[in-house]
């Protein structure tokens, strides 16, 4: 089960996610994604301190926009990922195309 919330601080769109992300529901977090998109934002910041579990098809979701806010100029960075999470990205090498930060001070402050 996923779960998202929206918010806002420091001139970017949060988004927190809570639970997992899998090929049933990896189709809520594009809407969101899409969404702030479609709403003028220019940063968005992922927060996964409550995300379980993601995968590939949570991963795509990523991969997917990340041509698209290079032409936009829309920055994507995620924080607080549980370790398990984090290895996800690692192990994909995503962590080379998406910033990944402890915490979203550090995510705020790059």
């Amino acid at each position: 089960m996923l779960r998202l919330e929206k918010s806002k601080e420091h001139q970017s769109e949060i988004l927190s996610l809570f639970g997992e992300v899998d090929a049933s529901n990896s189709v809520i977090l594009d809407e969101a994604i899409q969404e702030l998109v479609d709403g003028g934002s220019k940063s968005i910041i992922i927060d996964g301190k409550k995300l379980e579990y993601i995968s590939s098809a949570g991963l795509g979701v990523f991969m997917s926009y990340l041509e698209d806010f290079h032409e936009k100029g829309i920055t994507m960075k995620i924080c607080e990922l549980t370790p398990r999470v984090n290895e996800v990205f690692k192990i994909l090498g995503l962590d080379q195309l998406i910033p990944i930060y402890q915490d979203r001070a550090a995510a705020f402050a790059d």
